[in-house]
């Protein structure tokens, strides 16, 4: 079993010795200024950038994703916790504004952030581990935010990168 399987089974740490648990009880303010977790939370099956040691999605964790229910309940949950963080809540399979939208928008909705690259890492992984419904959704109130929110600051660039990720497939598995 892959370290990023057995991270998100809650058996194996992340590269810190975090576990997925411990990630997902974090404040919103730990998620804003640690930036070495949200590869682990939302694997790509490409090397980050950002952290050139993350974990990349091997065409057996994909396949592991889109057959195992708890691995997506799993990642689901981690949906769940950034969807708080950005003020947002998926409610009946639908992504909404949350009671702390006001309080949470002004931290990466008003402007370009390095949230921006975030989201579009949620997307892209939502999409290659079978959770196209829950990246759709999220996509979905993105774009109706964007379009009716007068404070909305996102660039132009990071909402076609956003529309890209969900417009895939899914998973390229070999």
């Amino acid at each position: 079993m892959s370290p990023l399987l057995a991270f998100y089974l809650g058996s194996h740490p992340d590269h810190r010795g975090r576990l997925l648990a411990d990630i997902v009880e974090q404040d919103d303010d730990w998620l804003e200024y640690t930036h070495d977790y949200i590869q682990w939370l939302f694997p790509l099956e490409e090397h980050s950038r950002a952290v050139p040691s993350a974990p990349i999605l091997r065409p057996d964790d994909v396949r592991a994703f889109r057959e195992d229910a708890l691995l997506r309940d799993h990642m689901r949950a981690a949906l769940h916790r950034m969807l708080a963080f950005y003020g947002l809540a998926l409610v009946d399979g639908k992504v909404q504004k949350a009671p702390n939208w006001a309080q949470r928008s002004g931290n990466w909705f008003t402007e370009a952030t390095h949230n921006d690259l975030r989201v579009t890492r949620i997307l892209k992984s939502l999409m290659t581990a079978g959770l196209e419904h829950e990246a759709r959704a999220f996509h979905t109130c993105l774009k109706t935010l964007c379009a009716d929110e007068p404070t909305c600051g996102v660039p132009l660039a990071s909402r076609e990168f956003w529309s890209r990720a969900v417009e895939s497939t899914g998973a390229r598995i070999s």
